[in-house]
C-alpha cells in the first residue's frame, strides 16, 4: 500500500536511515533476529508511534487513520492496538546498581581529593568511614550488600583489590559483562541519541546537543592515542555532570513539577575508511 507521503519522502533522510540500520542489521544477523521477526516488531511500533504521537486534535484515533499513516493493514492495525505494545522493563540489576554507581561516583564520602571513586571496604571498621555495605545501605536494607557485590564482580562493575577492598570500575556506567544488562543499556541510551538527532531534524524547538569530533586518514598509532584521551576526557565529564545531576535530583525529589528525565552520553568508534567522500561506512 503507497502512502500519501511515499512520494515526498526525503532521499537524505533516508540514505541516513539506511547507513544508521547498518550497524543494527549486522547485530541483529549475529544474534540470529530474522527479517519476518524485526518487521513483525517493526509494524508494531509503527502502530503505537502513529498512535500516540500524531492524534488529530478533538478526535478519536481510528483504525483507518493510523493505516493510512503508516501503510499497515487495517486488520494488522486492529489487532496489535489490541495487543498493547509491552514496556521496557530495566533488569533488577540495572535499576539498583545504576543509582549504586551514580552515588559512589558522586557523593564526597565516597571520593578522593582528587574527585574520582574510593575503594571501599567490605564492611563498616571500627572507627567508621565510608563501606561497601554502607553504599548499599543508604539505596536499599532489604538486599544483602554481599549479593549486589557478587553480582557486580559478576558483571564486572567493579573487582576485589589485594586489601579486599571493592573498587569501582571506570567503565561501570555500563557494565562490560552481561547480556541483558548491557542489551538494556543499549536500547536506552541509542533511543535517546537518535530521539535527540530526530527531535533536531524537525526543528521541534530548541536543539539538543548532540555533537562528535570527526577525523580521518588516522593510523592505529594515532587512533588507539585518541580513542584513550577521548575515554579519560569523557569520563571526567561523566562524573563532573552525574555530581551535579545528584544534587538536583536529591533537592527536586518529592516537588510537584519534578517530571522530567535526562541522558547524557559519549561514545568512541574508528573503522576503516571504505568510502573517500566522508570518511567510511561505520558498519566494520
Amino acid at each position: 500500500m503507497e502512502t500519501p507521503s511515499d512520494a515526498t519522502v526525503s532521499q537524505p533522510l533516508l540514505q541516513a536511515l539506511a547507513r544508521l540500520l547498518r550497524p543494527l542489521i549486522r547485530l541483529l544477523l549475529a544474534k540470529g533476529v530474522s527479517y519476518p521477526a524485526l518487521t513483525k516488531m517493526l509494524k508494531a511500533v509503527y502502530v503505537s508511534i502513529a498512535e500516540d504521537e500524531f492524534r488529530l486534535v478533538g478526535k478519536r484515533q481510528t483504525d483507518s487513520r493510523i493505516s493510512l499513516l503508516t501503510g499497515i493493514h487495517r486488520k494488522d492495525v486492529r489487532r496489535l492496538r489490541a495487543d498493547g505494545e509491552q514496556p521496557l522493563v530495566a533488569p533488577p540489576s540495572v535499576s539498583l546498581g545504576g543509582q549504586l554507581v551514580a552515588r559512589w561516583a558522586g557523593l564526597p564520602e565516597f571520593l578522593d581529593d582528587g574527585g574520582r571513586p574510593l575503594p571501599l571496604p567490605r564492611h563498616p571498621g571500627a572507627a567508621g568511614g565510608p563501606s561497601f555495605d554502607s553504599l548499599v545501605a543508604s539505596i536499599s536494607t532489604d538486599i544483602r550488600p554481599r549479593a549486589v557485590l557478587d553480582e557486580w564482580l559478576r558483571l564486572g562493575v567493579a573487582h576485589l583489590d589485594d586489601a579486599d577492598r571493592v573498587v569501582l570500575n571506570a567503565e561501570a556506567f555500563v557494565p562490560e559483562r552481561g547480556f541483558e544488562e548491557k542489551a538494556f543499556y543499549f536500547g536506552r541510551n541509542l533511543h535517546d541519541h537518535i530521539a535527540a538527532g530526530a527531535h533536531n531534524l524537525l526543528g521541534e524547538g530548541r536543539p539538543f546537543v548532540e555533537r562528535s569530533v570527526y577525523y580521518g586518514d588516522l593510523t592505529p598509532e594515532s587512533v588507539r592515542e585518541l580513542a584513550a584521551l577521548s575515554e579519560a576526557e569523557g569520563m571526567q565529564a561523566l562524573q563532573v555532570v552525574n555530581r551535579r545531576a545528584l544534587e538536583l535530583q536529591q533537592r527536586d525529589r518529592g516537588s510537584a513539577g519534578a517530571r522530567r528525565r535526562m541522558n547524557f552520553g559519549i561514545y568512541f568508534y574508528d573503522s576503516e575508511i571504505a568510502d573517500a567522500s566522508d570518511g567510511g561506512d561505520d558498519d566494520a
